[in-house]
């Protein structure tokens, strides 16, 4: 989940309260999410615009998104923009010209996040990220004051890499391993601000429990391929470790790693990869062979959507200020776990 390319070629109120809502500064919010958008009093409008519409976690959250707009009485349209950032902005100059009230987005790119807020801005479009930030003022959300973010509806990056980080000191525990002969892989698209939110916090919290194991940054474009290729040339790299530790951003990073050190001779007993998604987490756990994916966070793109598309009817029908962010639940599930914790495994 989560890939995004530095590259130009590139729900109800009773649920807004159950997923926890984080307010903050509303500063600039004429220039991020549409302050001095007018309310709409008959039929509301809204395009959803999401990188990678085909992957799993982007499917849930459309539907998610769909199912709520259907109970709202919105007229929806969700657009899969792919990795394409110029496609990004043709599509969203598109939804404004079919006269969308407001805009959903999910960006392949976040450099192209102050076209984005301009666009919307000029044509007062209310405007709402999902998953991924975008800064009003940067290409660089990490280096964006927070008055120029644009208001965000998705997961905590520090609190899912946290418990990746619990879950993987736990199995390192549990294996009894040496520090000396053991590594850490921490994967991610190294441009991308939320996935570095959650390595860092992953790092943080098995260090608090387990400290003294050296970690490997390797940078990947979070694809499972990409992850498979570069993680593969870190463990060619390292001849004398017997045992791998591997997070990352997102499934992709962490099925590629694990794919990679089987097709190195690890067996599933020295590696311990906990995933973050879980959506392909589950398919290493559908059958009977043995897997280095020891667990993985579930995160429900339907929750997100769902969220996304009641904040974007709230602020629309009641000028109710969308909130900086507001989150979705998390939780971790493993081979024993997974089909009762709802996830979609295809």
């Amino acid at each position: 989940m989560f890939r995004m390319s530095r590259s130009r070629s590139l729900a109800a109120a009773g649920l807004l309260l159950a997923l926890g809502v984080t307010t903050g500064c509303s500063t600039g919010q004429e220039s991020k999410g549409g302050g001095d958008v007018a309310p709409v009093s008959g039929k509301i409008s809204l395009t959803y615009l999401q990188k990678q519409g085909d992957q799993e976690y982007f499917i849930g959250e459309a539907a998610g998104a769909k199912a709520k707009a259907a109970e709202l009485g919105i007229d929806l349209k969700v657009v899969n923009l792919g990795n394409d950032a110029n496609k990004t902005v043709s599509e969203v100059r598109s939804a404004i010209a079919q006269k969308s009230n407001g805009l959903i987005i999910v960006v392949p790119d976040p450099a192209v996040g102050p076209q984005v807020v301009q666009s919307a801005k000029d044509a007062k479009v209310a405007l709402l990220t999902s998953d991924d930030q975008i800064c009003a003022t940067g290409p660089d959300p990490a280096a964006c004051d927070k008055a120029g973010l644009v208001p965000r509806i998705g997961f905590s990056g520090a609190q899912m890499g946290g418990e990746v980080g619990k879950r993987a000191a736990t199995e390192y525990q549990k294996a009894g391993w040496n520090a000396a002969d053991t590594r850490i892989i921490s994967a991610w698209k190294q441009d991308v601000t939320v996935c570095g939110d959650r390595v860092k916090a992953a790092r943080s919290a098995f260090d608090a429990a387990v400290p003294g194991v050296q970690n490997i940054d390797v940078a990947t474009d979070n694809t499972p391929t990409g992850a498979q290729d570069k993680i593969a040339a870190t463990v060619t790299a390292n001849p004398g470790v017997k045992h791998w530790v591997v997070w990352g951003c997102n499934d992709e990073n962490v099925q590629g790693g694990v794919t990679a050190l089987e097709n190195a001779g690890f067996k599933a007993d020295n590696v311990i990869g906990v995933g973050l998604g879980a959506y392909l987490a589950c398919k290493d756990w559908s059958g009977d062979k043995p897997s280095g994916m020891k667990a993985a966070l579930f995160i429900n793109g339907k929750d997100v959507g769902a969220l996304a598309v009641q904040t974007m009817y709230d602020k629309l029908k009641n000028s109710k200020e969308m909130p900086a962010e507001a989150f979705a639940p998390t939780t971790m599930v493993d081979p024993a776990t997974w089909k009762s914790s709802g996830v979609t495994c295809s």
